[in-house]
């Protein structure tokens, strides 16, 4: 599905045992641009609000099956596990560093560090998490965060035309053009991910 825009995705399968949970789309299409304040959390309006000021091309939606892991989540959007954006958060050298990586790769800490120009990273904590980006682990967004030193984004999510990354909460997920990710965020795009086996 890579290459699919948002709004022209497919058909889900709808079988037994596809994982597709019932969802509900934001008003008039789903666009961010046209989401109801009222229809979400406060963290997942955070997270509308800023693409609403930003005029992006974005998509936001609830699942109500949840969307906690990469898997849940491409089965519940009907797309690919590496169109999925998880969003880690890295310590590097103390740093609190945002990390974003495809849903079918594990971020690689020594590739991480270097990105950063640390002398080590390691994972942030739940605590550390929600410290610094505002979210609770489990549906943290890219943006807007609250502490964050730096982006990084694993350059292969280039190579879709959307992306889906958590939208403030385990049940929210929204989709934008992966350009418009690294233009948001002000991401780097470099390789910070683990060699497959």
């Amino acid at each position: 599905m890579a290459g699919d825009s948002p709004q022209t995705r497919p058909k889900r399968d709808n079988a037994p045992g596809a994982g597709v949970p019932r969802r509900r789309e934001a008003p008039k299409g789903g666009y961010a641009s046209c989401v109801v304040a009222s229809a979400w959390p406060e963290p997942v309006e955070r997270v509308a609000a800023f693409l609403r000021r930003t005029g992006v091309d974005a998509r936001v939606e609830e699942f109500d099956g949840g969307t906690p892991t990469a898997v849940e989540a491409a089965a519940a959007v009907g797309c690919g596990l590496s169109q999925i954006v998880k969003s880690l958060l890295f310590l590097c050298d103390g740093r609190p560093v945002l990390v974003m990586v495809p849903g079918d790769r594990r971020a690689d800490a020594r590739k991480v560090a270097a990105a950063a120009g640390a002398a080590k990273a390691k994972i942030a904590d739940a605590a550390e998490v929600e410290r610094a980006t505002g979210f609770a682990p489990g549906g943290v967004a890219p943006f807007p965060l609250h502490d964050v030193s730096a982006v990084l984004m694993e350059r292969t999510l280039l190579g879709h035309g959307a992306v889906w990354f958590g939208a403030g909460s385990s049940s929210h997920m929204a989709s934008v053009a992966p350009t418009d990710l690294v233009r948001l965020t002000g991401a780097r795009t470099v390789d910070v991910v683990q060699e497959r086996t």
